[in-house]
């Protein structure tokens, strides 16, 4: 969409060694995005080892991979085939590329268009249609609402509902700034969710508005959604149950209700995830479940020069997860660090399985589900750049203060460990200020409103944990 802005803010997502500049909005419409991108790529000189334009057709193993561990890959460049031999793989194609489209009975009659999120770019020819989006992730939530400003009218098609959030969150402070904190991991998951979803429900009420699903709001994936509820409070987005069947203009809901005289039909129904450059045996998907130790590595391969670099869904910004995934597959590659034996990998895998079917209501969107910071953590003890916490708060008290009580930015993996960056801990004790330079260009943001915030959220976490304690007694 020419109109998608960015839904984790730029200090929670940008690379670990390049803040991204204090003039940047926290968060970034996709045009400024690329360009941050682009900066990088400048800043570190990689373009010219870049080759572009490529298509990768099959990636095998070579005929000697038992003992060299190379690949061969198929490839088309510039309209020519070619064949060539590669030391690692690194697998980086994302899990929003293959669209899932569901099927409803009496769809292939439907006289008007259908098309998935996929394939939306623009509201143009939306302009006056009746219009049924079906599905409620952030694409569904964000072209709703979109469409609702041009379209005649917009029905938005849910199974479940979904838990809303928008990126503003207390006080003003981007609301992942505010909710990804070393010290919240420490407070029970049923402690989060309660307040999570007190504050959601504070924005608006969800049952009323026909969202609040039946899980807790740590449970599923979130929408990032700022509109929305304005949106349905105005009639031009209606919430509906999910649907049952369609006719030639008609689709009719789960509830029995139907909508009739529809012009266009939104499929925002997610992607569905698979390898087929891949040639078998490397390892197999099945209903979107990674059998990948870290979601990286398929334990049963004898050299691990191929990894999966993404493929996760977390809680938070993805962008970080991938650097620190390429951190450490760069490392093992290079042999500077070793994984686990394979008995080691397939019960870490398993133990992941069966943590996430506990947590999260069983669908393919779930399978990949992670959280920020413990699995940021896990990535770094394995490269070792976890950040010492204890050292710290012996070493720089003020430093350990900020990576404790402070937004968990990408900084903290570059503090120790391969890959250390000098200016790290600068970059963790000047992050408000790049927060709020754009939000306060005639004001310095002082030091001391930072830590009156931070004081304020501590106080509040421990409040609660002593609350909750005595409510369990």
């Amino acid at each position: 969409m020419k109109t998608t802005v960015i839904n984790t803010s730029k200090e929670m997502m940008c690379y670990s060694d390049f803040p991204a500049d204090k003039e940047c909005p926290n968060y970034m419409h996709n045009t400024r995005l690329m360009q941050y991108f682009r900066e990088y790529a400048k800043h570190f000189n990689i373009l010219p080892s870049i080759r572009f334009g490529v298509k990768v057709r099959k990636v095998k193993k070579s005929s000697d991979y038992d003992e060299s561990g190379k690949w061969v890959i198929d490839l088309e460049e510039n309209g020519e085939q070619k064949t060539e031999l590669f030391d690692a793989v690194l697998v980086c194609t994302g899990h929003h590329a293959d669209k899932n489209e569901p099927s409803f009975p009496g769809e292939d009659k439907f006289k008007g268009i259908r098309l998935h999120t996929h394939g939306y770019r623009s509201y143009k020819g939306f302009e006056d249609k009746r219009v049924v989006v079906i599905g409620i992730g952030n694409s569904g939530g964000d072209i709703a609402v979109e469409l609702s400003k041009i379209a005649k009218q917009v029905y938005l098609s849910t199974r479940r509902g979904s838990w809303v959030v928008n990126r503003v969150g207390t006080a003003g402070v981007p609301f992942d700034v505010e909710g990804l904190r070393r010290y919240l991991e420490w407070l029970p998951l049923k402690l989060r969710n309660r307040i999570y979803e007190n504050e959601a429900n504070k924005k608006f009420n969800h049952a009323d508005y026909g969202l609040k699903p039946d899980n807790h709001l740590m449970s599923a994936h979130i929408m990032v959604n700022d509109e929305l509820p304005n949106r349905i409070i105005s009639g031009t987005v209606v919430v509906k149950h999910n649907v049952e069947k369609i006719t030639e203009t008609s689709v009719i809901f789960t509830d029995g209700s139907r909508v009739d005289d529809i012009d266009i039909i939104v499929y925002a129904t997610g992607y569905k995830f698979g390898f087929p450059f891949l040639e078998d045996p490397v390892f197999q998907v099945n209903e979107n479940k990674l059998p990948l130790f870290k979601y990286m590595y398929p334990p049963d391969l004898k050299h691990h020069t191929l990894a999966v670099i993404g493929y996760v869904q977390p809680i938070g910004a993805i962008n970080p997860i991938a650097e620190l995934q390429c951190r450490l597959a760069t490392h093992i590659f290079k042999g500077n660090k070793l994984l686990p034996s394979r008995e080691k990998m397939w019960e870490d895998i398993r133990k992941k399985e069966a943590a996430m079917a506990a947590r999260f209501y069983a669908s393919p969107r779930h399978t990949i589900q992670v959280d920020f910071i413990p699995f940021m953590d896990e990535l770094a003890d394995l490269l070792g750049c976890k950040p010492n916490l204890k050292q710290l708060w012996v070493t720089d008290p003020r430093l350990a203060f900020n990576v404790f009580f402070g937004p968990c930015t990408t900084y903290q993996y570059r503090l120790r460990g391969p890959g250390a960056w000098p200016h790290a801990r600068d970059a963790i004790l000047t992050q408000w200020d790049r927060i709020y330079h754009p939000l306060r260009e005639t004001r310095k943001v002082k030091q001391a409103d930072c830590t009156i915030m931070l004081w304020h959220i501590v106080l509040i976490g421990i409040v609660s944990a002593v609350i909750f304690h005595l409510l369990l007694r």
